[in-house]
């Protein structure tokens, strides 16, 4: 009897413990944008230190971004503004276009997300009219700035979830194709080896982000495209 109690005892803490933790995650999923205020803030603060370069151009997104703690050094000569926040979906940063985008007045905006909507759930179609919705909201205060959408990456991280992310690139790569100053790069090729399955070299240990020999292969790729803007490298 009383191993029965004690067995009991310690089904229901596990059920708790299962509650809680299930209540946690979607606490956290439902938290939306606001769980990116305190970033918001910080670059607030980092405005006000540092005022950023008007008519730059704008790199937007999720951690890919984030982790590009040599964007500056990597474009020389080019006026830039990181505001990758890492974890974040791309309607993250249409909701803090007031804070992160209109402010700035970027003569271009360079995104990179979609990464964690896919990973989150979200289908092709879904990241597409994501990626439809930040490009009208940015416009509302800036009509017309070209948007250069960088397509989502394969990594060895989500590479089950590639197939959801190359049709949500090519969805968003046809929807481009139909707008005016809305431009889609597409860094996948150069990431896959021989056999198709991305380069680990260009990964650090997580599978996730990259190494300074990935964001080589995105300057390549961008920086042409930001000449066809006027903004060229030293």
């Amino acid at each position: 009897m009383q191993w029965f109690r004690s067995a009991n005892s310690r089904w229901m803490l596990m059920l708790v413990w299962l509650l809680l933790a299930a209540s946690s995650t979607v606490g956290a999923r439902e938290a939306g944008p606001s769980q990116w205020r305190d970033a918001m803030d910080a670059f607030a603060t980092q405005d006000q230190a540092h005022p950023p370069p008007p008519h730059a151009v704008l790199f937007i997104g999720s951690s890919s971004f984030n982790y590009w703690h040599t964007l500056a050094q990597d474009f020389p000569g080019i006026p830039v503004i990181n505001r990758g926040f890492g974890g974040s979906v791309i309607a993250d940063s249409t909701y803090y276009a007031d804070r992160i985008v209109w402010p700035y007045r970027p003569r271009l905006i360079v995104m990179y997300a979609g990464d964690n909507d896919i990973a989150e759930g979200a289908t092709p179609d879904r990241v597409l009219a994501a990626f439809q919705a930040f490009v009208t909201k940015a416009r509302e205060r800036l009509p017309g700035v070209p948007v250069v959408c960088v397509s989502i990456k394969p990594s060895v991280a989500r590479w089950a979830l590639w197939p959801q992310m190359h049709e949500a690139n090519e969805k968003i790569r046809a929807w481009a194709a139909t707008q005016h100053e809305v431009r889609y790069v597409d860094i996948g090729p150069a990431m896959l080896d021989a056999q198709g399955k991305p380069r680990p070299e260009l990964f650090i240990a997580d599978g996730l982000h990259m190494t300074p020999a990935g964001y080589a292969l995105w300057i390549t790729a961008l920086k042409p495209v930001l000449a066809e803007y006027g903004f060229r490298t030293r």
